[in-house]
């Protein structure tokens, strides 16, 4: 991205100041911090650092130049995932076994609003494994050493209100999850109050950067690389696993 280029999102007030600073002078988010922010929902609040977002400006401008799309992107090369409206993309060897079991596309919304209509064995969100993934975040915000940053993608809607906010009935949802999958799977590494380890949360439509494609962020303090293997089967760059 030349000086002359737009960016390829639009930049806050809060990015355009995280963009003066360098590494040295940015203050990552602690724990605490995290804790406060999701909170009060003030999601916007969360930052990358300057290098980072330099870098993910970049990215951006040259994924959408090459894929069209920063969720088609996702879909091709992280998920494995085929759109059932948008025959462009990559096959998965996977779907037509989905497809040919009555497959359920998102709702009537999806299709006005330009989202991506994928087959999902089940309406409920998080009920079949076939319909979510569980993945680092290539771009996490700048956090504290020790904090782990991964994204649950799914294939199922999850029900927001018309501000795009998640219903009662989705929270519920998404933290049943979040407590049987990472909770209780630290608490039998014997993790005490392993609840405290754990948070997460669902950006409002407004703010998200895959705005077609479902997901959920969960942040982890102090968990081992063998847990977050264990849950993404992905490594660190140039990290291996160690028994």
């Amino acid at each position: 991205m030349t000086i002359s280029q737009p960016p390829p999102f639009h930049l806050t007030e809060r990015d355009h100041f995280v963009l003066s600073l360098t590494d040295e002078q940015f203050k990552p988010h602690d724990w605490e911090d995290l804790k406060s922010i999701i909170a009060r929902n003030d999601l916007g609040a969360l930052i990358r650092r300057p290098s980072d977002l330099r870098r993910y400006i970049a990215w951006t401008t040259n994924i959408k130049a090459k894929y069209g799309s920063i969720t088609n992107f996702v879909c091709q090369e992280r998920l494995g995932w085929q759109h059932l409206n948008n025959h462009s993309l990559a096959p998965n060897p996977n779907l037509n076994s989905i497809s040919n079991s009555n497959p359920t596309p998102t709702s009537s919304s999806s299709t006005s609003d330009s989202k991506p209509i994928f087959a999902y064995k089940s309406p409920i969100p998080f009920a079949d494994p076939d319909d979510y993934k569980i993945l680092r975040n290539d771009w996490p915000y700048g956090v504290e050493p020790g904090i782990s940053h991964l994204v649950i993608w799914l294939r199922t809607p999850i029900d927001v209100d018309e501000e795009g906010y998640i219903t009662e009935e989705s929270r519920a949802l998404i933290q049943r999850f979040v407590d049987t999958t990472f909770v209780e799977r630290l608490a039998g590494e014997g993790f005490k109050d392993a609840e405290k380890h754990v948070l997460w949360f669902k950006n409002w439509t407004g703010l998200q950067s895959v705005r077609s494609l479902e997901h959920v962020h969960v942040l982890l303090k102090d968990v081992s690389e063998k847990l977050i293997f264990e849950w993404t089967g992905e490594l660190r760059d140039g990290e291996r696993l160690l028994n």
